[in-house]
């Protein structure tokens, strides 16, 4: 189960956590999750390109360590990267020691102060270990493209439904994620245009200390 529009009670009870970035600039937050994933990585790269669209990657360090060269790609290009732990794990399920250090095993390779937990699962207890090194970044659309049960066009109707200005919008450059991420990207790109959303990176946010 999962929420395409994050609900209001989710943001309350994790009311520390960022959901969102408000602004005055119409800017839209893009991130990316799950990579770099050779062969969709840089397809994204190009359309955001294409586009002039900045966003942020949330890496795993696994992947960092597979792909160097790529992942330094998207530093070249521009755009903003997060730690996504190194083997995304899911905090629900794995004890606050061994997540912690999975995530500073990640430092390693990204270095960021922005995180999102994996799977956007996270005990109030990890929080509490984490609040004064990151920045624990939610989101508040989900463009659902990892689910293979719907078709590209639903992914692209979630991702632009409820974007507006201070949105941060989910999808994955991973092999799952695909088919549906492929197909809604450019398109959303081109609504935001439409609709003057500007979409941005997090680097303002990363940038300002904790």
């Amino acid at each position: 189960m999962y929420f395409v529009k994050t609900p209001y009670l989710l943001k309350k009870i994790y009311s520390g956590l960022i959901w969102e970035v408000h602004n005055n600039h119409n800017q839209v937050f893009l991130t990316f999750d799950d990579g770099p994933t050779p062969g969709i990585t840089e397809e994204v790269l190009t359309i955001l390109g294409k586009n002039n669209a900045k966003a942020t990657f949330f890496c795993t360090g696994k992947n960092v360590e597979k792909n160097p060269v790529l992942y330094q790609h998207i530093l070249q290009e521009g755009h903003a990267v997060g730690n996504h732990s190194f083997l995304h794990q899911n905090g629900w399920r794995i004890n606050d020691a061994d997540y912690v250090q999975d995530i500073k095993r990640c430092c390693n390779l990204i270095d960021s102060n922005l995180f999102r937990p994996p799977y956007g699962k996270i005990t109030f207890s990890q929080i509490e270990k984490l609040k004064f090194d990151f920045k624990i970044v939610m989101w508040s659309v989900l463009s659902a493209d990892f689910d293979d049960t719907i078709t590209p066009q639903q992914c692209l109707k979630n991702s632009i439904d409820q974007i507006k200005s201070g949105s941060i919008i989910v999808f994955h450059d991973s092999e799952k994620a695909k088919k549906n991420m492929l197909y809604a990207l450019p398109r959303f790109l081109e609504y935001c245009h439409a609709k003057n959303l500007i979409p941005s990176s997090l680097h303002s946010l990363s940038a300002v200390s904790i």
